[in-house]
Formats: structure tokens, sequence, C-alpha cells
């Protein structure tokens, strides 16, 4: 009986002691509130500088590219992941040339692309730093038709595999925006990352099945081993635009050809836009940018598949593709390998502001995202904006006309 009154006593000590002033890493021993709890429970630490999956991002305009004076004929976007052969680094990126900016589905032909990734070709470039590229050529191009990819291929990705080099791609079969933005996967491999290539020709990742959420798109596929097996991470977007949602899906296989075959829990995200992972300790890591309630934030599957919380963050590069030093290494399916994780990358940029010159761009992105990062490098929470990036977030005319009406509604009722 006295020792049931120590463990209240206890317990009722414990809830009535103050929160420490110095937050500790571990879970305190006292009540806590729902807040104070997540700290804990769902992030790697407490305070997000010391979360290695705590990042603030920086960004570097590339040297070797040239956009015709940005008019909007030509663009280049969805980098791969960047790999290093023989000292050298290598990305493959979407590239579109055309005679005019993208013009919407009405108005596209065979030579006037409805989308930013429509009538384009798959081309790679290569840097010794990272930061100057020099373009090397077309990769893939589009085939004939009525071959997968007739109309665009678009949103490459690289999977290093006993010696070979697999480019996996969206292959449009018809204008992006005619009944959406519906395409399947395929690919085409190599002995060399500069080819020549040879596609599949055929369709590597099928659609689901009638009324499912990625019944129409396999898009982005990312490519990492994990395992010992081959992940292709993908997304897809369920309902039509504008009012859809984007998720991402996971497909795995023992060969590059496949098959391959989708998880059952698809989809393995629920937010998020583009494709961009990487090994982290003993799972994999994933950014969620732009789509969903669970946007701007930094994933983390110690499995490869149920995704958590790891931080939030801004200002997160769109399209990622990193470099990933590991994304190939875990060929040992007893093992779960011991992912370092990433430090830079190229995404894309786009600009929207003028439908006429609709194009994107490549820029580097730097971060720290590094299991043994040692420091604060860019883990920063306070980033600072110069005032125009928020004015740049202005009321349409006929907002600012509504909003002014209801004002002096407002007044005149009082």
């Amino acid at each position: 009986m006295s020792t049931n009154n120590n463990s209240n006593n206890n317990n009722n000590s414990n809830n009535n002691r103050s929160f420490p002033w110095d937050i500790p890493q571990t879970k305190p021993d006292r009540a806590l509130s729902q807040a104070m709890s997540r700290l804990y429970a769902n992030y790697l630490t407490p305070r997000p500088e010391d979360n290695p999956l705590f990042t603030s991002f920086k960004y570097t305009e590339l040297v070797g590219f040239d956009y015709n004076g940005h008019d909007g004929t030509v663009s280049r976007r969805d980098p791969s992941k960047v790999i290093l052969v023989d000292d050298t680094y290598y990305m493959w990126y979407t590239k579109r040339d055309t005679k005019t900016p993208p013009q919407g589905a009405e108005k596209c032909t065979d030579s006037i692309p409805s989308t930013d990734w429509d009538l384009a070709e798959i081309w790679y470039a290569t840097s010794q730093d990272g930061f100057v590229w020099q373009e090397q050529g077309c990769a893939i191009k589009r085939p004939a038709k009525p071959m997968p990819g007739w109309r665009s291929v678009s949103t490459p990705d690289i999977l290093v595999w006993k010696g070979k080099y697999y480019l996996y791609y969206q292959a449009f079969m018809q204008a992006s925006g005619i009944k959406g933005d519906h395409c399947p996967v395929t690919l085409s491999y190599a002995n060399s990352p500069d080819g020549p290539w040879t596609p599949c020709n055929h369709i590597v990742v099928e659609n689901g099945e009638p009324g499912s959420w990625d019944q129409f798109s396999i898009h982005d596929p990312y490519l990492l081993v994990y395992k010992g097996k081959i992940h292709l991470y993908y997304k897809s977007a369920f309902g039509d635009r504008p009012d859809y949602l984007v998720g991402n899906g996971l497909a795995t296989a023992d060969d590059p050809l496949g098959p391959f075959n989708k998880h059952p829990l698809n989809p393995i995200l629920n937010s998020g836009h583009e494709t961009t992972y990487f090994p982290f300790k003993q799972g994999i890591a994933a950014f969620a940018i732009r789509n969903g309630n669970e946007n701007n934030s930094i994933q983390y599957a110690d499995d490869g598949v149920n995704f958590n919380l790891a931080s939030v963050t801004s200002l997160m590069p769109i399209a990622a593709g990193p470099f990933v030093p590991d994304a190939f290494t875990n060929l040992d399916s007893d093992k779960t390998g011991n992912g370092q994780g990433i430090s830079w990358g190229i995404s894309h940029f786009s600009d929207k502001t003028d439908p006429t010159t609709k194009h994107s761009f490549l820029g580097r992105f730097d971060c720290n995202l590094m299991q043994n990062g040692g420091n604060k490098d860019m883990k920063e929470t306070d980033v600072i904006h110069h005032p125009s990036v928020y004015f740049a977030q202005k009321l349409s005319p006929q907002q600012k006309k509504q909003r002014q009406q209801t004002a002096i509604k407002s007044k005149n009722t009082c």
C-alpha cells in the first residue's frame, strides 16, 4: 500500500515539474502536450539544427547552358540524379527546342508544343565540379510512331546495374493536356553513360487498372537499389487538374527490364510532386514538395515504404536530382546498408510569369542531409527572403477588387 502511494507521489511530482530550459535530447519523464510529444515521437531529434534530415537549401546558377535569350523556345527541366563515372559527373534531363513556347492543348501541332515537356527529347551533360557543365548531346530521341514516346520523351532517371546503364523515362503517345497528362514509363540501356542507347521498346511499368489512383499516369521514375532489389519510385495524380493531389508509388524488380511489381500499400507518399529519394542509415529518405498536406517536408522510412515526417523546411528544390553516391550499392538482400545522405544536386526553375515565354532552366542546389554532417552548415530555420519574394505572391486584379469591395461594404454596415 505504501509503495503505491509513493508511486503516485512520484508521478504527481514528475507531472508538476516544469519542462527543462535546455531542451533534452530524450523525452523527459513528465506529462507533455501533443505538440511537445511530437518532437520526440515524430522527428529524429527535438531540435531541427541537430536533425540530420533537416536542412535549408542554397541555390547557384549553372554555367554552360544556352536558353536562346529565355524566349521560351528552349527548355531544360526534370534532371535525373547525378552520378560519378571515372571522375566525371553525369546528368540527364528533358530538353525542348521548339519554334514556339508551349501553346496549350488546343493550339498544339506536330511542331508546336502543348506543355513545357511536350515535343521533348532527353539530353545529357557532364561536369568536373557540379557548377560548370558541358552539354554532350541527345541521349534519347523520340522514336517513330506508334512506339511509346513518339510524341515526347521526358523526365529521365538513371540506374547503374551490373556494369550497365539504364535510362527510365516517360513516354508520351499524345500531346500532354489533350486527355490530362497521361503516359507510361519505358527505358533504354547502354554499356556506357555516353551511349549509344538501345530502346527496350515496351512499357516497363503498366498503368493501374481502371478506377485506380495510377490508372492514367506513371510519372517521374526514380531508381534506387535497396535490399538487393531495384526500387522504382514514381508519382501519379488523383483526379484532374486543377483539383488534383499527387501521390508516390513504388514498384520493385529483380531485373532492370522487369517485371516490376507494384507495392500493395501504394501510394506510399500522400504528398509531394516530383520524386526525390536517397538511402539514409538503414532506410530511405524522400522529399515531399508542393502538393498535399505534408508538402515542404522531408520524410523517412526504415523499410523504404512506410514514410513518416522527419523534418519540415522551405524553398525545397523542384524536381530535385541529387548526387547520390550510394544509390546503387545496396546489392546485399541480407543487409539494409548504411546510407550516407546527400549534399548537392540539380533542380529546375520554371518561368511562369509570362505565358508567352514559358520555359524551365536548370540550377544547382546545396544542402546538408548527411548522416555524418558534423556541423550546423545549412541548418538555418529562419531563412531570410528579399521582400520582393513575398510581393511576387500578389493578389490578382479580380481578387484585389473583391477585397476592396468587401472592406467598403463592411465599413458601411458598421
